[in-house]
């Protein structure tokens, strides 16, 4: 299989039929196999039996995944991406505001060497106040904190290929941060723009709740792009910072107490920089306990701390 097209959907009963259309208008241009794995995220529509009639349709490229419940975006796009066969994997959204007669452009893109080629929304057709504004505030955020540059980290329509997606586990919200994991194994990652339609059928998903959200996992992410692999560098430099502020507090201190014959443990700063040098120790073991942490998952189950992307006259991987 050459092509993975992974769509999540929740109550997409009415765009359905013409995703399909436009999915099969598209797919059959390009000369790669393909296959289409919708993951029905807990639909409370009919979106789930108009899966089955597709499924049962085309049982050679149509494959449907149906959650017991609505987990989420993210957890459906993990689910299609365990499933997916295709070298190459390319996400979508199935509310049709997203241009299936896009991919072929990102393919292309995608031939040129890159790894992974991210859709940029650049015509948004969303509420300007609710959708669009926070949209810019979270892409600059992610982009300035990751140090991974994109216009539009919230749209769906990507490709990538398929060795730069293995070696991590995506929770949360965190679909949208693919394109960091994927640039700390060393992929090429470039952007171009997309159309963008407005919804036709149904109605947004989230809301200015989910900007929160985001924040929030952008703190998770940099710490397991950054940290996960020397975790000593965060807890050891915040421990022995707030050291030093301590040791220079308490110094100043006996400077006072022979200059100024002020006490030492009458004044506030003392019992700070005792609660700083108390905190900075506590941070430098908690450093060395996620040290031997880090150690005991990479040992015992074998996680490489490198990413190979091609070999010359090597084939055995030598850990076997």
């Amino acid at each position: 299989m050459d092509l993975s097209l992974i769509i999540p959907v929740y109550n997409e009963q009415d765009n359905l039929p013409l995703l399909f259309e436009a999915v099969y208008k598209t797919m059959n241009s390009l000369p790669q196999s393909w296959e289409a794995i919708l993951v029905d995220d807990g639909s409370r529509d009919n979106s789930l039996s108009l899966l089955r009639e597709y499924a049962q349709k085309d049982p050679g490229r149509v494959r449907v995944i149906s959650f017991r419940r609505n987990f989420g975006q993210t957890a459906a796009i993990a689910a299609g991406l365990d499933y997916a066969l295709g070298g190459t994997i390319i996400l979508l959204d199935a509310d049709l505001q997203n241009d299936p007669a896009d991919i072929p452009m990102l393919l292309d893109k995608l031939n040129e060497g890159y790894d992974l080629v991210s859709g940029w929304r650049k015509s948004r057709k969303d509420n300007v106040l609710t959708r669009n504004f926070p949209s810019m505030v979270a892409n600059w955020l992610i982009s300035r904190v990751t140090g991974v540059h994109l216009h539009d980290y919230g749209c769906t329509l990507k490709a990538y290929r398929r060795d730069v997606l293995e070696g991590f586990r995506l929770y949360g919200e965190m679909h949208r941060f693919i394109p960091v994991y994927a640039s700390s194994v060393g992929a090429k990652i470039t952007e171009m723009p997309v159309n963008h339609h407005p919804r036709r059928f149904g109605k947004a998903k989230y809301g200015l709740e989910r900007t929160a959200k985001v924040v929030l996992d952008l703190f998770t992410v940099k710490f397991l792009v950054s940290y996960s692999s020397k975790p000593i560098y965060l807890f050891g430099g915040a421990g022995g910072m707030l050291m030093i502020i301590s040791t220079i507090m308490m110094i100043y201190l006996f400077v006072r107490r022979f200059v100024s014959l002020i006490g030492v443990t009458g004044s506030p700063l003392f019992q700070v920089s005792v609660m700083l040098f108390i905190l900075g120790f506590q941070s430098m073991l908690m450093g060395l306990i996620a040290e031997l942490l880090v150690r005991t998952y990479h040992e015992s189950q074998r996680k490489p701390t490198y990413t190979v992307r091609t070999m010359i006259n090597l084939e055995q991987d030598p850990r076997d």
